[in-house]
């Protein structure tokens, strides 16, 4: 099929699961946040499935046709997995600069990063029990990881930091695909923040992460959840990009809607598919199923129909759930417009 549709990650949590009150407006913690949780401890997992079924059931009523678990059980896109490694001191933060400049608590590595057990498979396995569609699921990069936490070990390099929480990602991804998944997406938001970082060692962090995988794997990258990041760059776009080419993923997932990019610079991947970020998650205005498809219609120059997927920008964790089921709606149906028009 034409112009498959997917979430690139997060659906909104409740507002009886999680304070979004106190969510909205910071960035993701990097650290472990169980104050957000409304639920009790003893009571949480099986609020967890409750909404997360509620968010597969959303997805499936929009007509989409690759769902995630809505990244549900999360505080953030990053913290569960980060700090469920060994090498990583729990009870005393570190602190690290994010993509604002602005000091954060972090995780801080005192020993060797290693996995020490599987972190989402029991994730993955719920969602397949409670869809009959195609699936994905996604973990931090190794990169991204690497700039979210404070390095005591390795002599204070990132780069030696980021080849090790490398090898435990792709420990983690040899997992999911066996356990049933679909799609794994590797999120690296900071390899566009940082794009001289992620030219000396990005790169091979990402693909020591991809090193004998053979499932289809995504990797995205992204200017910040808009809620938090409100400057987008404009049309000129990514300052790191057309070095994904090198990457060993299938898909790559970038925000074109926010941003307004000039889709020119797609033609720099050739042979990889593109998860296209067609939704605008800056704008509570729900987009017309004729605009998304005029969004699509931007890309088809530059690559091949049977080569787009089509998303949201970024996740979709900060949105009103009213907001975000009516843009999933919204673009069901101008993938559908574009996929009359190509037959």
């Amino acid at each position: 099929m034409l112009f498959p549709t997917t979430l690139v990650g997060s659906y909104p949590q409740p507002e009886w699961l999680i304070d979004r009150k106190k969510l909205a407006g910071r960035f993701p913690p990097r650290v472990r946040a169980k104050e957000l949780w409304r639920i009790p401890e003893e009571y949480l997992e099986e609020a967890w499935q409750d909404a997360t079924l509620l968010a597969i059931r959303a997805q499936e009523s929009a007509g989409i046709d690759i769902i995630s678990d809505g990244e549900i059980r999360r505080e953030s896109y990053s913290n569960r997995f980060a700090t469920a490694l060994d090498g990583v001191d729990m009870e005393n933060h570190g602190e690290a600069l994010d993509r604002s400049g602005h000091p954060n608590p972090v995780p801080r590595v005192t020993g060797p990063i290693r996995r020490r057990h599987a972190v989402m498979v029991d994730d993955v396995k719920f969602l397949s029990a409670n869809t009959q569609r195609h699936i994905k699921i996604t973990v931090p990069g190794p990169f991204t990881m690497s700039q979210q936490a404070q390095i005591d070990h390795y002599g204070g390099s990132r780069e030696l930091a980021a080849m090790d929480y490398a090898k435990a990602v792709n420990e983690e991804i040899r997992d999911l695909f066996a356990a049933g998944a679909d799609v794994v997406q590797i999120d690296e938001p900071y390899m566009q923040a940082r794009p001289e970082e992620a030219r000396k060692f990005g790169l091979a962090a990402l693909n020591t992460a991809l090193e004998g995988i053979t499932g289809k794997t995504a990797v995205h990258i992204c200017f910040g959840y808009a809620a938090i990041i409100h400057a987008r760059p404009g049309p000129e776009g990514y300052s790191f990009l057309t070095e994904l080419a090198n990457c060993s993923c299938k898909q790559i997932s970038i925000e074109t809607a926010q941003s307004h990019l000039d889709c020119s610079v797609l033609a720099g991947l050739p042979g990889k598919q593109i998860i296209l970020g067609v939704i605008d998650l800056s704008d509570m205005t729900i987009e017309t199923p004729e605009t998304v498809a005029a969004r699509i219609r931007r890309a088809l120059e530059f690559v091949p129909a049977e080569n787009i997927i089509v998303a949201p920008d970024c996740g979709m964790k900060y949105l009103p759930r009213e907001v975000a089921d009516g843009k999933l709606a919204a673009m069901v149906a101008g993938a559908r417009i574009v996929r009359q028009e190509h037959g």
